[in-house]
């Protein structure tokens, strides 16, 4: 798992004017809390973090105003619904050798069987417990072959060594929905125009 590390400067002006001059220099409010500290409120470098943040659960080293370097993972942004561009991130202060309950996403590979079925992602993510340093970026999942009605729980999936389950081992990750017949679509409809026309 790569570590970024970022510069990252204390603040001290809230509300939604300074976020606003916060973000026009290009940088974005944000704050780290976490082992029973108070939360410290941060101003971070945008572009930068818009890179880290393309690793889900990335590890970031912060550099705070030249003098603390602290282990973060971000827990939750929040980004502008229409432009698409940072607001707010939250960050968890870590340790190097603490676990940690995250949710990496899903990955599939391979073919369903054939009959034009449907693959359902019940669950995008998998919530899991890794070291904070060690957070796997993703699992893969094949669904070679798997035909209508087949799933895939939780406890089907292989997991990096040191990375264990945060839900239930019964838990759905993935299912095959068979596929709709446009016939039957047609005849439901019929019949349907049929009940109609007899009330």
């Amino acid at each position: 798992m790569s570590e970024v590390k970022l510069s990252a400067e204390t603040r001290t002006e809230f509300g939604k004017g300074a976020a606003r001059r916060i973000r026009r220099d290009n940088k974005v409010p944000g704050v780290l809390y976490g082992h029973g500290s108070d939360p410290l409120h941060l101003t971070l470098p945008g572009h930068d973090l818009l890179l880290a943040l393309r690793t889900p659960n990335v590890l970031i080293s912060l550099d705070i105003d030249g003098k603390s370097s602290e282990l973060a993972i971000p827990k939750a942004v929040q980004r502008d619904a229409i432009k698409g561009f940072l607001e707010h991130v939250d960050l968890l202060l870590v340790k190097r050798g603490e676990k940690v309950t995250v949710e990496i996403p899903v990955h599939t590979e391979g073919e369903l069987a054939p009959g034009g079925n449907l693959l359902e992602h019940v669950l995008n993510a998998l919530p899991v417990e890794a070291e904070a340093t060690h957070i796997p970026e993703s699992v893969t999942v094949s669904v070679e072959g798997l035909e209508a009605g087949a799933s895939v729980l939780a406890k089907d999936i292989t997991l990096p060594n040191g990375t264990t389950l945060a839900v239930e081992e019964d838990a759905v990750v993935l299912q095959v929905l068979a596929a709709q017949a446009e016939e039957t679509e047609g005849e439901e409809s019929e019949a349907a125009d049929e009940a109609v026309a007899e009330a």
